[in-house]
């Protein structure tokens, strides 16, 4: 078998083997293949598309080219969820415990945050002590133990698609539909969990821009969860404003905290309670979407979410006195308010703006190996929809960057759009794709 001749084959349009799949794989993996060879295919395959088995193949190809977490000691079904990313989307802080504190097992490994998006670890790190890296069997200890953890990916889980992200990302393919769901799939099959609810993100702070494409990613998804039988559903999502009023890592935190508390904003937790009943449905710890919306409604009110949050904290060595102070949580040395210079209401709030402008506060990373300022970000006191009065503060700036403030104001202000007539708000959840839609 040539790499020659599964290039040709792709550039033509032809449907590729499982088995000629199998050896791109294996052989990148082990260097056989050059960087220049593995690029062509990469670009054929962005101009002529994969079919649904093809995405299967290529998912399982690189699921199997490292290591795959055994959850078998772990009684009961486990749920997975993944966020294709956005801006202020702490879901995830909320959710585990929600869940675990259902009797679900969750055994969660999260990434760190690239761009503007943020990370889970990086989130969880500006709790003093919070330890993300756990060996296997004290993660595993710790699941069956308090029903959840929640740590770093380790670097041999799918070590392929890691390898062939950083090609796409220098090759212009890597907004190739295919490329994107056997990415994410891959890595969420490795991590060994028995179904996955998925939340694909979609508008201006968000990967896919457009709803239709994003749906076609879920399907993608779920499609692949169908082939491989991982039981999948993926809602769709709006981030054309950023989630919730937090953005940046100790800030997202504590805005976790208060929502579990049954204070934080409403859009977060209506996201949390219809992710969350989808992976009640899937763990079949309740029969219905309602059933399981309602079951976690009473585990906020009851305070059990908020202390399962509190267990995991404990359990990995974090600072719980964040929980009855969580101003422990935003330190920044320079704190200032961003006020409106007009009447109205808000119209529009350009979520990827409000992330740049974290990034700058210090909340993001540019680059691969940046520091991140776990203290910086932004909280908007504003959201779409809400009237405004010249004078009015429309977001606070947290940051330890004095020399960034005049620019980060500046970016915030634009991101604010205001108008004299009340808008229609977006539809939080714009869909659902389940496998016997696709």
């Amino acid at each position: 078998m040539r790499m020659y001749d599964i290039i040709l084959k792709k550039r033509r349009g032809l449907v590729l083997t499982a088995e000629e799949i199998n050896f791109f794989i294996e052989q990148y993996s082990r260097d056989k293949i050059p960087d220049y060879q593995a690029a062509a295919l990469l670009m054929a395959i962005f101009f002529r598309g994969l079919d649904a088995e093809e995405t299967a193949a290529l998912t399982l190809a690189m699921a199997n080219s490292g290591d795959r977490a055994d959850l078998s000691s772990i009684p009961g079904l486990k749920v997975d969820k993944h966020s294709t990313g956005g801006v202020g989307d702490k879901t995830t802080l909320v959710l585990i415990p929600m869940v675990a504190a259902a009797g679900v097992p969750v055994a969660k490994m999260s990434g760190r945050g690239l761009g503007h998006t943020g990370g889970t670890i990086d989130k969880l790190e500006s709790i003093s002590g919070f330890r993300v890296n756990l060996d296997p069997e004290e993660f595993i200890s710790q699941v069956n133990n308090i029903k959840a953890a929640v740590v770093a990916q380790t670097g041999q889980l799918a070590p392929a698609d890691k390898k062939l992200y950083a090609l796409r990302d220098v090759t212009a393919t890597v907004d190739s539909i295919p490329l994107i769901a056997s990415s994410v799939m891959s890595k969420k099959i490795a991590a060994g969990a028995d179904a996955i609810v998925l939340d694909v993100k979609t508008g201006c702070g968000a990967f896919m821009r457009e709803t239709e494409d994003a749906f076609k990613l879920a399907r993608t998804m779920v499609s692949i969860g169908k082939r491989v039988n991982l039981p999948t559903v993926a809602l769709i999502t709006d981030m054309d404003q950023p989630l919730g009023n937090a953005v940046g890592n100790a800030l997202e935190v504590k805005e976790a905290i208060l929502t579990l508390q049954g204070k934080g904003p409403s859009d977060l937790e209506e996201l949390c309670l219809a992710l969350g009943s989808q992976m009640l449905l899937a763990a079949k710890k309740v029969k219905t979407d309602k059933e399981g919306r309602q079951l976690l409604l009473e585990l906020l009110k009851n305070g059990k979410a908020l202390q399962k949050f509190k267990d995991i904290i404990s359990a990995q060595g974090g600072q719980v006195e964040v929980f009855d102070n969580p101003e422990l949580l935003s330190k920044a040395d320079l704190i200032k308010s961003v006020k409106a210079s007009s009447d109205g209401y808000i119209l529009g709030i350009h979520a990827e703006m409000i992330g740049n402008a974290a990034m700058l506060s210090g909340a993001g990373r540019e680059t691969k190996d940046a520091e991140v300022d776990l203290r910086a970000g932004i909280v908007l006191h504003k959201k779409i929809g809400d009237k405004i009065s010249a004078g009015d503060t429309l977001a606070v700036l947290y940051t330890n960057r004095p020399e960034k403030e005049a620019e980060i104001i500046r970016i915030i202000q634009e991101a604010f759009i205001s108008g004299s007539q009340k808008p229609f708000l977006p539809p939080l959840i714009h869909g659902i794709v389940k496998p016997g839609d696709v």
